[in-house]
């Protein structure tokens, strides 16, 4: 392991600091590439336009037409947190915006597998649906859509994730990901792409006449002006004048979008997609809102459940319990409850599906354990203690269970610092040959371009594939698992040299003594940070003063350190390894309240020995 202060442009952190930027918040902007305090205005008048995504205006159109021929709409939605948020905005969205007749289908992640395949297809037109409406899928979806178009159904494609060899015949397609999208923010999540969608609705149905223009909200709290974005556009949150008129009855007023962006945030952080400036902006405008308690019942009752405060709510919130919880339903049970617990109105329905969400939750930690601790041994089990690990991971077993893969190969890829693949056999009827396995990926190391490489290669190996740059998904038949395995590790081997494989820490440096405070930390907590923008990480050499394991299974370690001549105390969970008296230590900062007294507590990172 190695530990790397990032550097501080001097320049840069001066102009913040200059603009009235905290010094210690300047130092770290200036760190993650912010030039210019106005990059830090988080107002929806600077978000990026609806216009610059290809599709988007056929999407709307398309959608009202259906909406003013009162056609059924049908929203088939994917079974994570991505996929819950997105499905939930979508309905919440397209029922404030006036459509009569919404709803929506999750397929089930052990019959149907991903995305929109023929059989989905059939079963929203048995649903008596005229128009189906992807979200967080439906971009590799070929056969699916082509299915759909020739049940005669309208077909419109929501998504962020790469595309395939070839685009499936939809009506409209928006993914910012797609040939010829020139939209800046390719990392925007599904539930984004949604909610850009509905910007887009709702102002085709305002040039309609849907909508009275003279009610158009100008932009929340935050924005740049009256109406316009930071280039003196509509702001999408906004209104503007009608272009035409059109629509049938009397106008009404406009709704506003912006409580939807309490899930936004939610799934955008969840999805773990890299937080650029505009779903920065995004995260921030629903922090904002739940922190003023303003958010659907489900999230406020999913909060509750996790024992997490919403008044100081943070993305640590969303990615670390609100989004488990979310994940859970759709990977041990049906995704359908997450999706209720953020649609409900009603505080004690959602109270109960809270409940639900968390005790499936649990249950799937206790699974996770097993699978851990398992899948670490069969993967430490290629290597020799005094080797390094092989420069992919790729681990099968029987027992394994297919609904949580995936967080089971990320902490084997955090604990390796190795690309790494978990399978387990399909509980899918007639597909127990087949193995499901979930990757994830270090930096350096394109996950599904390796992916499509090693189909390139192999022939026939790869069943299904797809996903993005740091995690991807993949069906293999079981007999081809040794190839699979050995064809990811030549990738890999080719693409990834010793500096790459080497876990690198990267910090912010030394921590100045004077900002150890509770108030310090409680600021800092305030901000978006997650990835692609990383959470405050210090460095420092440290005297360990004492140190033991604590916890239930004995297996963190509770340790007191000397900083800067303060006595400070940490806690790095999942460890077990004694340190030496004098350690460089990396860590985040915390507050551990205890009996009414707030103290700063150390979260360690990692050591370089």
């Amino acid at each position: 392991m190695k530990i790397i202060a990032r550097d501080i442009p001097p320049r840069a952190a001066w102009a913040l600091e200059q603009a009235g930027v905290h010094p210690l918040l300047a130092r770290l902007y200036a760190a993650r590439g912010v030039r210019a305090k106005d990059e830090l205005d988080d107002g929806l008048g600077r978000l990026l336009p609806p216009s610059g995504l290809k599709g988007i205006d056929a999407a709307a159109r398309l959608l009202a037409d259906a909406m003013a021929q009162n056609k059924r709409l049908c929203i088939v939605a994917d079974y994570d947190c991505d996929g819950a948020t997105a499905c939930a905005v979508g309905v919440r969205g397209l029922r404030l915006l006036g459509a009569q007749n919404v709803d929506y289908l999750v397929p089930d992640r052990v019959a149907d597998g991903y995305g929109l395949t023929a059989s989905i297809a059939r079963r929203v037109k048995e649903r008596g649906a005229d128009v189906l409406i992807t979200v967080d899928n439906g971009i590799a979806s070929v056969e699916g859509v082509a299915e759909a178009k020739a049940l005669g159904l309208q077909v419109l494609v929501t998504d962020h994730h790469l595309p395939g060899p070839a685009l499936p015949a939809a009506d409209a397609i928006v993914n910012p990901n797609q040939p010829g999208c020139t939209f800046e923010s390719k990392s925007m999540a599904g539930v984004g792409v949604m909610f850009y969608v509905l910007l887009a609705l709702r102002a085709e149905l305002r040039a309609r006449g849907v909508f009275d223009a003279s009610s158009a909200a100008g932009p929340p709290q935050g924005a740049s002006g009256p109406g316009t974005g930071s280039a003196g556009a509509p702001s999408p949150a906004g209104g503007s004048e009608p272009r035409e008129a059109g629509s049938v009855g009397a106008p009404r007023p406009q709704p506003k979008l912006d409580p939807l962006l309490t899930l936004v945030a939610l799934g955008t952080v969840a999805d773990v997609v890299k937080l650029d400036a505009n779903n920065r902006r995004l995260v921030a405008q629903g922090l904002k809102r739940i922190r003023a308690g303003q958010m659907p019942a489900g999230v406020a009752a999913l909060f509750t459940a996790a024992g997490r405060k919403a008044p100081v709510a943070t993305t640590f919130d969303f990615g670390f319990a609100l989004g488990p919880r979310i994940n859970a339903a759709g990977r041990l049970a049906d995704m359908t409850l997450g999706i209720e617990c953020l649609l409900t109105d009603d505080a004690g329905r959602a109270a109960e599906l809270a409940a639900t969400l968390d005790g499936i939750n649990r249950e799937r930690r206790e699974i996770e354990g097993g699978m851990r601790d398992q899948a670490l041994l069969m993967a430490e089990s290629l290597f020799q203690e005094d080797e390094e690990p092989p420069p992919a991971i790729s681990v099968f077993d029987p027992d394994f269970h297919e609904g949580v893969v995936g967080i089971v190969a990320s902490r084997i890829k955090d604990k390796l610092h190795r690309p790494t693949f978990v399978f387990a056999a399909s509980s899918a009827p007639g597909k127990a040959h087949e193995l499901k396995g979930s990757g994830r990926s270090i930096p350096g190391f394109h996950l599904r371009d390796a992916l499509d490489l090693v189909a390139k290669r192999h022939p026939g190996v790869l069943l299904k594939f797809g996903g993005h740059a740091m995690a991807a998904g993949c069906t293999v038949a079981e007999e081809a698992f040794d190839v699979f395995e050995q064809a990811l590790a030549q990738v890999a081997r080719e693409w990834l040299d010793a500096a790459a494989l080497t876990r690198r820490i990267e910090t912010d440096g030394p921590l100045a003594p004077e900002y150890c405070r509770a108030d310090m930390v409680d600021t800092l907590h305030r901000e978006v940070w997650g990835q692609g923008f990383a959470p405050p990480t210090f460095s420092e050499e440290v005297q360990v003063l004492s140190q033991r394991l604590v916890g239930e299974a004995k297996n963190h370690l509770s340790i007191k350190l000397m900083h800067q001549g303060h006595p400070v105390d940490a806690i790095w969970f999942g460890h077990t390894e004694q340190l030496p008296a004098r350690v460089l230590l990396a860590f985040r900062l915390d507050v551990n309240e205890w009996k009414g007294e707030r103290k700063v507590q150390f979260l360690v990172e990692g050591a370089q020995l």
